[in-house]
This record gives structure tokens, C-alpha cells and sequence, in this order.
């Protein structure tokens, strides 16, 4: 696999080329950064898809460069001459600074809550037509123009009863910024992407936590007159009286600092609210500010997949925002009870008489109780059988060694990649033959399988029993990476005494958009039996993924054009590449519909982020005005109902109720009010919101300016997703073999692992 400065004869796959040759990074990777702990975790792009950033919608550009070849002389890591690295604009944005200005840029984001209107309908006219359909083009220029205007009234000044300035309107922009997408919230913990926040009115999800009731009328009113007080925007009133609950006032008007609950709120504009209501009391040592500062730094680590913090990194980040004395405000914040603390033990058990070495942890009481209660769940679980079942007949086959373990154990995880899920569908058949009630549950919808998220939510499967756990035997769970710590709390609590939980996943993908690493976690406690499937993928795109898990991009021979290197000079270039594979190339080479191709590139904002990529593809596959909301029917969109689930679909049509969309069948009906949160256009997405499905031919699009975005677990996720036929589109020079080589994934702070390796000592240590 590797890049070729020389022009082939055509944009084709198809053009032959001599073997591939490995590249060997020539320099060390720059170190990040870690500025308010010392281990964020890659959070994930969608975490899920946090929020938009800068980069405009682009268009298809053209250019001289190199044509696309199978293989050539060059590493993969090399690039053409003049290619250049312009400004970063992915999903991984740098280490955030203390206390970043609201109105800073936008950073590069990844997010599922941007515009979903920004592509075709603002790229000016339209092509020419034939003179019958001249006054269809009218009418979309006319639509066009209504939809930059709509648009440019959404940026400009905001009405909220009346006109706002300085710092109030600031305050509004920038929590409706975060709320649409249009800004990410900050990176405090790490440098990997922003998980959003919870849009202003999110689809019910199924979570442990219980949803609030909605805020009253006197609610509402209570808590804009202290907003006024405060000059504050009253447009705020609403999300804070959610956030804070029925005596959100009172909470406001004592703790002004508390509005942090707020989604897009940031410390320094709580702090000029606090300073308009209590005047010089105001200060930064106040220890109700301390207080909201504590849980909101920990509500930030969350959407970096972070179930608590250490202590000494907690005090750290207080600090960074100029807390006089972090210990002593965080003590205080845990004798409160507004945080919770545990003690850890590190190492092994110590003779009697010696202190046990610990590490202090920090955390919220809602991600705490999930954690303690998916440990016990899977304790539970892996206590239930003492002697295996005779399921000896029934192993046989590639899933033989999984069916024995199961036989006897009632928790089990399977690793393997994605040939390997051929073993748990033999599992799952051999139940059936045995009588057993069983179901299988993805992250993304497949065949055969239930989602999680519908399983959770009585919409799929089984359904439940009179004592509302799921009414089966053996629940096996694809895609277990991708499980965060209250899903899987609340699926394991489902599962009744004496069932079967089968989690199965590759532990090389991008994890959780969620907080917690379940999957890792349970591997790491070594809890119950592990198989380690031995399948591999097959064919030139299954040796190249297996080789990327193990930190080396390797050389691969590719005779059918199964891996193909388009090296590019910059991002014009990419997004042009990127459209005449899906539109031309590809099709005429593989005979892959352009419907099948699927384009995956590091983050949405950028020259060559999905939206400009949505947008070019948009004009060249789907052309239109954008009639519903920056949608026309037969566009390809992802619908994501909550962060870090995005569910492939088509537009069908709109009314009243919404946008009515075509999900593999499936109808969906999207409420106009969440169109722009919660739908984007899809002929190119980020890796987290490829993660769990393929496709029979995918187009990753690595621009200069994604160097920074790149890890091994986002190339081992972004190349895997391919069946038939990869094609990456090159820009990145060394980045690409140095980020597989070196660049691993953050690791997450989190509780499970302790957690269920004192369940299992407590276990051993009781008398038969």
C-alpha cells in the first residue's frame, strides 16, 4: 500500500501498479498535551460527534494532481510534491487553554447537531437547463436565496423581548451556538474530540437516570427575573429552569455560578453573571463558584469518555481557573455531597500492617451508580452456572470453542474482527436448536439483530416479563465497544437470573460515545472466560486492518484493485478526488452502485470535512434547493437520535409532523424542531458515526490538515469499515504510518475494572 507520484492513465481503481511498499516514519510524533489531566481519553469524534466547527460547505473542485493508482514505489505515508498542511480543521481539536473566550474561532469539530442545510442550497445557481425547466430554476433560485436569508437572520443580533449587546448577547450566541452545533464546546482533558452535549430537547433515551419533569410556567418566569437581575439573556430561562429543576431560582439567586448547569455556558461568563447579582462578593475563592466549578470539569471529563478523575487532576483544573486553594475547595465540594469520592487500591494486597497504596477518584453520583450497578449486574451474571450444560452436540464448527464456554459460564466475551462475528451467529443458532430463547444486538441495525437502543427501549426484541427483564435465555451483544456505561448498566440489569450475556466486539475500534470503557474494562478484570477469535479477515483490505491493529501499516499485494492510494496536494484536490470515486470510478470498476460507497473523513468542519464533502457530493449525486430545511427527497442522511447513534437513511418527504425519512425499510419521522440537531446529510460521515456497519466500498479521505486527527484506532476503524473495495485518498504525508505506529488511543479513567476485581476477590474469599 502506498502512494504514487507518477499520473495513471485514468480516475480508475482499475489502473495497475507495481507492489506496495511499507513507509517507515523518518521522525518522532509531536507529544500532546494533556492540560487538565494527565490521561483523557480519545472521548470520540461523536461522543459522540461533539460540535460543529468553522469550515464551510465546499463544492467539488478540480486540479491537476496524480491519478489514483493501485500501488507504487512510494510509502503511504509520503505524499506528492507541494503537498501542504493547511489549518486544522478535524475532529480533533488542539488542548483547550484555561479559560477560552466564548468568541474565540470555532475549532475543528465532529459533530451531529451541525446545520443540516448548509451543503447544495447555498452554492449559488444552478447549472444550466433546457429552456422548459426555466421556471423550476427560478423557483430554486428564489428558495435559495429565502434560505441564506433565513439563515443570516439566525446569525445576526438575537430578540429576547428586546434587543441584546455586550456581554448577554454573547452569553446567548454562544449557548445557542453550542445547543445548534454551529461551536464545540472546549477540550479540557485531552486533546481528543468534544462529546456533544445534550441538544435543548433530545429524543428520549433509555438511561438508568430518570428525565426531569419539564420546568413550570412559574418555573420559568421565576428564573428569568433573576436572569434580568443578572443581564443575563431571558432566552436562558428555559434550559436553566430544566437543568436545575423547580427551584432553579433560588439555585440562581444564591449560587449564580450554578447557570454552568447550562449547556454552553462557560466559567467566565457565569462569572460576570455572579458578578452583576452579588457585586464584589463575587470572588474567585467564593466557594459556591468552587463548587459549580467541580461539577462542571467533571461534566466535561464525562464527554470525554471519563467516569471520574483523579483527585490532583481535578485540584489542577480548579486551579487553572484561578481557585485560590483546589484542595480545600474540593474537600469542601465533597463534604457537600455535591461530588462523590472513592479510594482505589493500586497493586496487589499488602501484608497485614502495611498501608495499601490507593488513588483518589472524583465523580458524579449518576455515573458512579451506574458503574457500581453494571458491576454488580456482571458479577451476577458471571456467577449464575456452577456446572456447564451438555452442549457438547452442538459444538461443533467455527463457533465451537465459544458454545462450550458459554455451556458453562454466564458471562463471556468474544474478540475478534469482523469475520469473526461468523462465531457468535453459530452460537446463537446452536441455542435456538437447543430451545433456548435468544437474540442478538448490535449498535447499528444488521441483519438478523435487534439495536441496543431498541432493545432498551421495548421497540425491538423480545420484549420484557411480568418483572421487566428481557424475556430470554442467551443475549448475545455486538459491538460491545461501543456500549457506555449507563447502557450497558441498564441492559445488564435486564437480563434475568439464569440467562447468558455474550458481549462480543474488536477491541481495536474507536470506543464508547458515551462515558466508561465498558468493553475494555471487562476485559481487563479478566472477570469471566475470554475467547480470542482466530478468524481473520480475509482478502488484501483484511490484511492491511489487521496489520494497522497491530501498529504497522504494512505492504499489501491488492491484484483486484482492493486498495487503492489517491494522492492528493491539498484539500480542494481531496473533496474532488473523493466525488469522481464515489460518482465514476469506483462504479465503473467494481460495478458498486455510487449509493454503496461511502465516504469517511476525520472531522465535519474543514475544506474537506463532511460538510464540504456532503456538499459536493450532494450537487454532483442529488442536485436541489434544499426545500426541507436544506433537504430534498433521495438526499442520504444520518439521523442521530442521541449522540453517538447515527442511523444511515433516506429523505423521503416533509410536513407538518417532519421530515419523514427511509431507514432500511423503517419509517422515521423526524419533528421539525429537531431537524437541525439531529440530521445531517450522510454520503460522508467521521469514523465514530461509520463505527459497526460496512459497506461494499468506502473512500477515506485523509486532507493535510487531518494530521492531527488520526490515530491508530481511527485508521483501524475508518479502513475496516470496507468489504470490497478501499480507496484513500492521500494527503496526509508521515502522519498516516506515524499515527498507526505510535499514535494510541487516550485511555479512560473509569471504575469498572476495580470494581469487578473486588467482586471476584469478594467472591473467592466467601466459604462454599
Amino acid at each position: 500500500m502506498s502512494t504514487d507520484r507518477r499520473p495513471a492513465s485514468a480516475e480508475d481503481p482499475a489502473t495497475p501498479g507495481p507492489r506496495a511498499e511499507a513507509a517507515t516514519p523518518t521522525e518522532p510524533p509531536p507529544q500532546p498535551a494533556d492540560e487538565a489531566t494527565g490521561s483523557g481519553e480519545a472521548g470520540s469524534e461523536e461522543a459522540a460527534d461533539g460540535a460543529a466547527g468553522s469550515g464551510e460547505a465546499g463544492s467539488e473542485a478540480g486540479g491537476p494532481g496524480a491519478e489514483p493508482t493501485v500501488s507504487g514505489r512510494r510509502g503511504v505515508g509520503e505524499s506528492p510534491a507541494g503537498t501542504t498542511s493547511g489549518e486544522v480543521h478535524t475532529d480533533q481539536p488542539p488542548a483547550a487553554e484555561p479559560e477560552p473566550d466564548a468568541d474565540q474561532p470555532d475549532q475543528p469539530d465532529q459533530d451531529d447537531s451541525a446545520e443540516p442545510g448548509g451543503g447544495a442550497a447555498e452554492k449559488g445557481e444552478a447549472a444550466p437547463a433546457l429552456s422548459e425547466a426555466e421556471a423550476e430554476l427560478a423557483a430554486q433560485k428564489i428558495e435559495r436565496e429565502r434560505i441564506a436569508r433565513r439563515k443570516a437572520e439566525r446569525q445576526g443580533p438575537v430578540d429576547a423581548g428586546a434587543k441584546l449587546s455586550g456581554k448577554a448577547a454573547d452569553l446567548l450566541a454562544a449557548v445557542r451556538a453550542v445547543e445548534s452545533g454551529d461551536k464545540p464546546s472546549p477540550v479540557y482533558f485531552d486533546e481528543a474530540p468534544t462529546a456533544p452535549r445534550k441538544p435543548a430537547a433530545p429524543a428520549a433515551q433509555p438511561a438508568p437516570r430518570p428525565t426531569p419533569p419539564a420546568p413550570t410556567a412559574a418555573g420559568i418566569e421565576g428564573v428569568r427575573s433573576v436572569l434580568a437581575r443578572g443581564g443575563a439573556p431571558e432566552a436562558l430561562a428555559g434550559p436553566a429552569a430544566t437543568a436545575l429543576g423547580e427551584d432553579a431560582a433560588e439555585q440562581l439567586a444564591h449560587a449564580p455560578w450554578r447557570l454552568l448547569a447550562v449547556a454552553g455556558v462557560r466559567p467566565t461568563q457565569a462569572d460576570g453573571f455572579a458578578r452583576a447579582l452579588l457585586g464584589p462578593e463575587a470572588g474567585p475563592g467564593d466557594e459556591r463558584r468552587a463548587a459549580a466549578l467541580v461539577g462542571w470539569l467533571l461534566e466535561q471529563a464525562a464527554l470525554k469518555g471519563h467516569t471520574a478523575l483523579e483527585a490532583p487532576t481535578l485540584e489542577s483544573a480548579l486551579a487553572q481557573y484561578g481557585v485560590p486553594d483546589p484542595a480545600a475547595s474540593l474537600e469542601q465540594a465533597i463534604g457537600e455531597g455535591t461530588v462523590l469520592v472513592f479510594h482505589e487500591p493500586l497493586g496487589p494486597p499488602v501484608a497485614e500492617g502495611e498501608e495499601q497504596p490507593v488513588r483518589v477518584l472524583v465523580g458524579l453520583d449518576g455515573y458512579a451508580l451506574a458503574e457500581e450497578s453494571l458491576a454488580d449486574g456482571l458479577a451476577r451474571l458471571a456467577n449464575t452456572f456452577n456446572d456447564p450444560a451438555d452442549w457438547e452436540k452442538a459444538a461443533t464448527g467455527p463457533g465451537a470453542d465459544l458454545i462450550r464456554a458459554v455451556s458453562g459460564h454466564g458471562l463471556v466475551t468474544h474478540t475478534g474482527g469482523e469475520a469473526a462475528r461468523a462465531e457468535p451467529l453459530a452460537l446463537l443458532a446452536a441455542a435456538r436448536d437447543l430451545g433456548l430463547r435468544v437474540c442478538l444486538a448490535a449498535h447499528t441495525p444488521a441483519q438478523d439483530a435487534v439495536t441496543v437502543a431498541g432493545l432498551l427501549a421495548g421497540t425491538e426484541g423480545p420484549g420484557r416479563d411480568a418483572d421487566g427483564q428481557f424475556a430470554l435465555d442467551l443475549l448475545v451483544v455486538l459491538d460491545a465497544p461501543q456500549l457506555d456505561v449507563e447502557t450497558a448498566a441498564a441492559l445488564v440489569e435486564s437480563v434475568p437470573d439464569g440467562a447468558r450475556l455474550v458481549l462480543s466486539g474488536d477491541p481495536g475500534v474507536l470506543g464508547s460515545a458515551g462515558p466508561g470503557r465498558v468493553f475494555g474494562d471487562v476485559l481487563a478484570a479478566r472477570a469471566c472466560p475470554q475467547l480470542v477469535s482466530r478468524t481473520p479477515d480475509p482478502g488484501p483490505i483484511g490484511e492491511l486492518v489487521s496489520g494497522v491493529g497491530i501498529g504497522e501499516l504494512n505492504q499489501v499485494d491488492a491484484p483486484g484493485r482492493e486498495v487503492v492510494i489517491v494522492p492528493v496536494r491539498d484539500a480542494g484536490e481531496a473533496v474532488h478526488r473523493a466525488v469522481q470515486l464515489v460518482a465514476e470510478s469506483v462504479p465503473r470498476a467494481f460495478g458498486i452502485p455510487a449509493d454503496a460507497v461511502q465516504v469517511i473523513t476525520p472531522g465535519h468542519g474543514g475544506p474537506a470535512g463532511t460538510r464540504a464533502l456532503n456538499a459536493a457530493l450532494k450537487e454532483r449525486l442529488n442536485p436541489g434547493p434544499g426545500r426541507f430545511g436544506g433537504f430534498d427527497p433521495g438526499d442520504r442522511i444520518v439521523h442521530v437520535p442521541s449522540p453517538g447513534r447515527a442511523v444511515p437513511a433516506r429523505v423521503v418527504s416533509a410536513d407538518a409532523q417532519g421530515l419523514h425519512l427511509d431507514a432500511a425499510g423503517a419509517r422515521i419521522v423526524v419533528p421539525k424542531e429537531h431537524v437541525e440537531s439531529q440530521v445531517r446529510h450522510g454520503w460522508a460521515v467521521t469514523a465514530h458515526q461509520a463505527v459497526g456497519a460496512r459497506w461494499p466500498a468506502v473512500v477515506v479521505v485523509l486532507p493535510g490538515d487531518a494530521a492531527q486527527a488520526l490515530s491508530r484506532d481511527w485508521v483501524y476503524t475508518a479502513f475496516g469499515r470496507a468489504e470490497r473495495h478501499l480507496s484513500v485518498v492521500h494527503g496526509v504525508d508521515q502522519a498516516l504510518p506515524r499515527a498507526v505506529a505510535e499514535v494510541l488511543p487516550k485511555p479512560r479513567t473509569t471504575r469498572l475494572t476495580g470494581l469487578l476485581r473486588a467482586l471476584a476477590a469478594a467472591a473467592q474469599d466467601q466459604p462454599e
